[in-house]
C-alpha cells in the first residue's frame, strides 16, 4: 500500500488554535481523525481541546495498527479506553459535551482490506472496478442539528456515534472488508475534503477518487478552498480542516 496524503487547517482558524484534522499512515495502513469544533460557551467539563483528544486517539489506535494484533474495532475501543485513563483524573468524562472526534482507517490485513468508518470521515474504495463509498450519516439524520441535539444525540442509541469517553462507540462503527487483490486505490476524508461532493456536488464519488488519482490530495483541498469562497452556503461554517489520504495498491 502506497499512501499519499495532503491535510490543511481552514484559512480562518485564528493564531494558536491549529488544525483538529490527524491522520497517520503505516505500510499497511492509514488513519484519519477529525475533532468536533466545540461550539462558543459550551462547557465540555473537560481541561484539554479537541487537539489533545485527536492526538491521544491517534497515538493509541496507530500503535495497536501496526502490531496488527486486533480487529480495528477493538483497536479502537482500546484506544478511546486509553485516552479516558489519560484525562479521568483531571475531567469530567460523564459529560456529553466532552472532546469527540471521527474516525476512519483501512488496513491491509492477509488478504483483506479492512475498513472502519465512524462519523462523518468516509472511505473510498475502488473494488473490481466501481467505486464504493463507505459513510457513516447518522449525524446528517439528526432531526435537529442544534448545539444541544448534537449533544443530546451523541453516543446514544437512534443517534451518532463518534470516538469520545465511550470505548463501546468503536462497535458501532460502519465496519467491514474487501478482497485486497480487488482494490486498485481508495482515499480517507475527513468532511472538510469530502464536502467538494457531499456539499457543493461539484461531482459524483467516482468523480472525486479520480480527481484524486489524477491532481492529488492537494488539488482537491486546493479546489474545496475556491468552492468554499465562491458557493453560497446553505448552512454551517464555510471553511473546514481538510484532509485527503490516497491509498495505491501494488
Amino acid at each position: 500500500m502506497d499512501v499519499t496524503y495532503a491535510i490543511e487547517p481552514a484559512p480562518d482558524r485564528g493564531p494558536g488554535e491549529g488544525n483538529e484534522d490527524f491522520v497517520v499512515a503505516g505500510p499497511s495502513w492509514v488513519l484519519v481523525l477529525d475533532g468536533a469544533t466545540a461550539p462558543a460557551g459550551v462547557d465540555s467539563g473537560c481541561v484539554h481541546d479537541v487537539r489533545w483528544l485527536v492526538r491521544h486517539l491517534a497515538a493509541g489506535l496507530a500503535k495497536s495498527l501496526a502490531l496488527q494484533s486486533e480487529s480495528l474495532a477493538d483497536a479502537l475501543a482500546g484506544a478511546i479506553g486509553m485516552t479516558c485513563d489519560a484525562h479521568g483524573g483531571t475531567c469530567d468524562l460523564g459529560n456529553p459535551s466532552s472532546p469527540s472526534s471521527t474516525v476512519s482507517a483501512v488496513r491491509l490485513r492477509g488478504d483483506d482490506l479492512e475498513y472502519l468508518v465512524l462519523a462523518d470521515s468516509p472511505v473510498l474504495l475502488e473494488v473490481g472496478g466501481e467505486v464504493r463509498a463507505i459513510v457513516d450519516d447518522r449525524l446528517d439524520r439528526l432531526p435537529s442539528r442544534s448545539p444541544a441535539a448534537v449533544r443530546d444525540s451523541r453516543n446514544q442509541p437512534g443517534g451518532f456515534w463518534a470516538a469520545s469517553t465511550a470505548p463501546e462507540a468503536a462497535y458501532q462503527a460502519v465496519r467491514g472488508s474487501v478482497p485486497a487483490a480487488d482494490v486498485r486505490i481508495g482515499a480517507v476524508l475527513t468532511d472538510g475534503a469530502s464536502r467538494y461532493v457531499e456539499r457543493f456536488g461539484l461531482t459524483d464519488w467516482t468523480g472525486l477518487l479520480g480527481l484524486l488519482e489524477r491532481e492529488g490530495p492537494g488539488e482537491l483541498i486546493s479546489r474545496v478552498r475556491k468552492a468554499e469562497n465562491t458557493i453560497e452556503r446553505e448552512r454551517g461554517k464555510r471553511h473546514d480542516d481538510a484532509t485527503a489520504a490516497v491509498m495505491r495498491m501494488s
